[in-house]
């Protein structure tokens, strides 16, 4: 974990800091061809692909018969749960889903003297589900998607995970995942984009991963619509020397332990509480089971900026846009109205990010690498699509007809301006 300082004029240009801003190309340029490499297997092979893969990247061994869990295993795994588990999930899915109510659209219609214009809304019919599944398992994940687009009225959620285990599926059963497939990587999109044999092609996929995931979806956006690009995990804390270092230093690592690819980013401007973050990093990293993916995480990409002043912390935040953004100050609700780009704002001392991960209900699912200056977090919106409804009675015909043809005529579409004219009286 370095420290580096960015007090002056120049700051954009820090070496160090410019490193953490383009990560999201530096790791495209790494994994491109082998994700398109994938992606073209499975599009051209199916099945046959989605095995070999499979056996490749995870080490499990399936047949085309065995991609697809069968539905009683969710159910068994909800049955097994511990009984502690089992009420913490179900709690954290009816805060999800009261939370994601309030994000519902309804359509709209307006009479205008013959003129009816409208807007309906309606789910969409078939959505995929990527649940994260390799280094760890993430029923909360599972939550985050799949209440969302139940609560849009989605008719048909597809859900891929690599090795899920009893606590995934039993929230797939929970959450209302209509079927699983032990699939993952850029491989399990590239099936729900193209389709095969197995696993059905969706409208959208939905759901956070790894870089490959990542890339594959957006190489396949177009094909298949898409939340967003979220990459590996990030989070910003933004602290004075009045937090707590090791509140500080925990929360850093709850996210360097993700992935190897995680960043953990500190500004304060107080270089002492920079050294002692650093400190705490590093003592609690001794006690980690995730030890070596943390270690990683934070050799690559764990940095602690010192930086003029809180305003300045702000400034630097807003560059760097990141998912996760924890303001651990004396007066944090201040700084919010200078915070422009963040896919989640935590603010205060006790609201760590984990508490969002699991329990309050807002969606974790959240737009990294830069992303969050104009990716929002994902919610009931992303699971709708909208129809424009127009009606035009004689009247209302009459009432804006030369205005249509005025325009046709400017643009030079002959056509255009004959199908209104063959209308006129």
């Amino acid at each position: 974990m370095e420290i580096v300082d960015l007090r002056g004029r120049a700051w954009r240009f820090d070496e160090r800091l410019r490193y953490l801003a383009d990560r999201g190309d530096i790791l495209a340029e790494e994994y491109e061809e082998a994700v398109k490499e994938i992606v073209r297997g499975v599009k051209e092979r199916g099945d046959e692909a989605l095995v070999e893969y499979t056996s490749r990247f995870d080490g499990v061994e399936l047949t085309p018969d065995t991609l697809e869990i069968p539905y009683e295993e969710l159910e068994n795994a909800y049955e097994e749960l511990e009984e502690k588990v089992k009420e913490a999930l179900e709690i954290a899915e009816e805060r999800i889903r009261v939370f994601h109510e309030k994000q519902l659209e309804n359509s709209f219609f307006k009479e205008e003297e013959g003129i009816v214009l409208g807007q309906k809304v309606m789910p969409l019919e078939r959505v995929g589900v990527y649940v994260p599944g390799g280094k760890a398992a993430y029923p909360s994940t599972v939550l985050m998607n799949v209440v969302p687009a139940v609560v849009a009225g989605v008719e048909e959620i597809i859900m891929v995970s690599p090795k899920p285990n009893k606590y995934t599926l039993a929230a797939a059963f929970i959450a209302g995942v209509s079927r699983v497939f032990q699939i993952g990587g850029a491989q399990a999109v590239a099936a729900l984009a193209y389709g095969t044999d197995s696993v059905p092609r969706v409208d959208k996929i939905v759901g956070p991963g790894n870089i490959y995931v990542a890339l594959a979806k957006k190489l396949l956006f177009g094909v298949v619509d898409i939340d967003m690009i979220a990459g590996p995990s990030e989070i910003l804390v933004i602290a004075d020397d009045g937090a707590n270092p090791s509140w500080v230093a925990a929360d850093m690592l709850s996210q360097a332990e993700h992935d190897e690819l995680a960043a953990s980013i500190l500004l304060t401007p107080s270089e002492a509480f920079a050294r002692k973050v650093k400190e705490h990093v590093y003592k609690i990293l001794e006690s980690l089971e995730r030890r070596e993916i943390a270690e990683k995480s934070l050799q690559r990409f764990g940095t602690a900026f010192i930086v003029e002043d809180l305003y300045h912390a702000c400034e630097v935040a807003n560059f760097i846009a990141p998912e996760h953004l924890e303001i651990m100050t004396r007066e944090p609700m201040a700084l919010l109205p200078n915070i422009r780009h963040a896919g989640a704002v935590f603010l205060g001392d006790y609201t760590t990010e984990p508490l969002g991960d699991y329990v309050l209900g807002p969606n974790h699912t959240l737009p990294t690498g830069r992303t969050a200056r104009f990716f929002s977090p994902l919610g009931v919106y992303d699971f709708l699509k909208r129809s424009s409804v127009l009606y035009v009675s004689e009247e209302g015909f009459n009432r804006v007809a030369d205005l249509a043809e005025a325009i046709a005529v400017a643009e030079g579409l002959e056509a255009h301006a004959l199908a209104v004219r063959i209308r006129m009286k």
